[in-house]
């Protein structure tokens, strides 16, 4: 693949991935509450739901969704309705969600045991910001489109189709990397006051409304 063709690419999904989006309200919201660590994991997340895309616009299980009317829907209603519960997870009272302490049984023999090393969580448990930033992404069938109408363009006819679409991803994804790596870092440098109990309760307020309203967006004709 020409070099070019990755940089065209690149022209045209630059406005895409800057847009504000899931993506970007979850770096926020995870960062100033999990330190950019959280941030990390949304981002990578949200980088294997790009290469998600690209893999089966390859393959055509994701045109097979965009030419079949019913089947969109029913994927667009998916991605709604996650970006929906996830809105009014986060505009709940902090008091009542399930922290990942409260959530785990107690321990039954106590302190007795406290060498034993603690069990890893998985990323996939609970609210990880990982599979809340793979989900935001596999579940929006606008960068299904990206990957089914955009990209092809800047692909030669003729020839095989997945090792230049992954090469696209990858551009992409590092596109989106750099981005987000920005919020990171710039939410991350005021952790601090980001954490204090009224702005916290402001921005999850704020990130649930945003999510919100990307869900019932994503959910209208």
């Amino acid at each position: 693949m020409r070099g070019v063709a990755v940089l065209g690419f690149l022209a045209a999904v630059a406005p895409i991935t800057t847009a504000p989006g899931t993506s970007l309200s979850l770096v926020v919201s995870r960062v100033a509450g999990g330190g950019r660590q959280a941030g990390w994991w949304v981002i990578l997340g949200t980088v294997t739901g790009l290469y998600v895309h690209a893999t089966l616009a390859a393959v055509g299980l994701a045109a097979l969704v965009l030419r079949s009317s019913q089947a969109f829907w029913i994927v667009k209603l998916v991605g709604a309705a996650y970006l929906v519960g996830l809105g009014l997870w986060l505009l709940r009272p902090s008091s009542r969600r399930r922290t990942p302490a409260a959530a785990d049984p107690p321990d039954p023999a106590g302190a007795a045991d406290r060498s034993a090393p603690a069990t890893r969580r998985l990323p996939w448990r609970g609210h990880h910001p990982y599979l809340q930033g793979l989900l935001g992404n596999v579940l929006n069938p606008k960068a299904a489109a990206v990957y089914l109408t955009l990209a092809p363009q800047f692909l030669e006819p003729g020839r095989p189709v997945l090792v230049p679409m992954l090469v696209l991803a990858t551009a992409h994804a590092a596109l989106h990397t750099c981005w987000l790596a920005g919020w990171t870092a710039v939410t991350g440098a005021a952790a601090r006051l980001l954490r204090t109990v009224r702005v916290r309760r402001l921005l999850d307020r704020l990130t649930g409304a945003v999510l919100l309203a990307l869900g019932v967006r994503a959910a209208l004709p």
